[in-house]
């Protein structure tokens, strides 16, 4: 058990669950006879959970543990979230017998899509958990690399970062860039450390990367949501840009990052001629998918 147990406040837990119910919607039949208690009865819910009343009616009254597996029929019975299971098992004291669910799949949120859609003169990535890249611009590509090429499981930061050697030699303080991102890895870590997708990663970075197996063992952390970049592209030079991240405060933990530079700065004329070789790149694909 990962917590102390907790069983009178269970109790009162359970009893505010099960009135905030409706009985039709958790398909219990209709009667013409008027109910004394709002949402389900005691025996309702044992019902749904496959217990006896007696033993149902002591955990309300906080005179019993409740097991692992009775915990899992009365998430189910009572129609738990995510958070209200993880709230029930933590009242229990069993917080490590709680089973994982599967991750929802990362999709870009609307309004993230939007703005990149209006982000024409400047790099822009939408990272989500992990630092996977969901999205990016015309420009962001034209910076970095074809993402849309990639294989969705290469489609991330830190893994470009240490594996793709365009991408690492287009970073200028490679060294610097790349441990700020381990150490932001590391933060998301903190956030998810049962995250099977983000300990495939870490595990086949520190396989391939020496660099990457020393930086993820110094457990150096970083939320930092500014600084500033160093690029030397092949097509404009070299490029020092002001990087910004924004957090979405949805719970998805996507984040919207953009690159920018001063105004009539070298690195803003650059990304000004990287802007319109990309509208000419764009044109020129779309006139040879008409020819077709």
């Amino acid at each position: 058990m990962s917590s102390h147990a907790d069983p009178r406040a269970l109790g009162a837990f359970l009893r505010a669950r099960r009135a905030q119910l409706d009985p039709q919607q958790c398909g219990l039949p209709t009667t013409d006879s008027p109910r004394r208690v709002t949402g389900l009865r005691r025996e309702e819910v044992a019902a749904l959970a496959a217990i006896s009343v007696d033993y149902y009616t002591r955990l309300e009254q906080g005179r019993v543990r409740a097991s692992t597996p009775v915990l899992t029929t009365l998430a189910r019975a009572l129609r738990l979230g995510e958070d209200e299971e993880f709230y029930l098992y933590e009242l229990a004291g069993r917080t490590d017998d709680r089973p994982r669910r599967r991750r929802p799949v990362q999709r870009i949120r609307p309004a993230m899509h939007r703005l990149l859609d209006q982000l024409t003169d400047t790099p822009a990535l939408v990272l989500g958990k992990r630092l996977d890249i969901l999205a990016w611009n015309p420009l962001a590509t034209a910076l970095y690399t074809d993402f849309s090429e990639l294989a969705p499981a290469r489609r991330n930061y830190v893994n470009l970062l240490f594996t793709d050697p365009a991408v690492r030699e287009l970073h200028t303080e490679w060294a610097h860039d790349a441990r700020d991102a381990v150490a932001a890895l590391r933060m998301e870590a903190a956030a998810d450390p049962t995250d099977p997708e983000l300990a495939r990663l870490v595990g086949e970075l520190t396989l391939q990367d020496a660099d990457f197996h020393t930086w993820w063992a110094e457990h150096r952390v970083s939320s930092a949501t500014y600084g500033t970049k160093h690029y030397r592209h092949p097509l404009v030079g070299d490029l020092t840009l002001d990087c910004d991240t924004w957090a979405a405060n949805d719970g998805s933990g996507q984040r919207l990052m953009i690159l920018t530079a001063e105004p009539d700065s070298p690195s803003h004329d650059a990304l000004r001629i990287l802007t319109s070789w990309t509208a000419g790149q764009t044109e020129r694909d779309s006139a040879r998918h008409r020819s077709r």
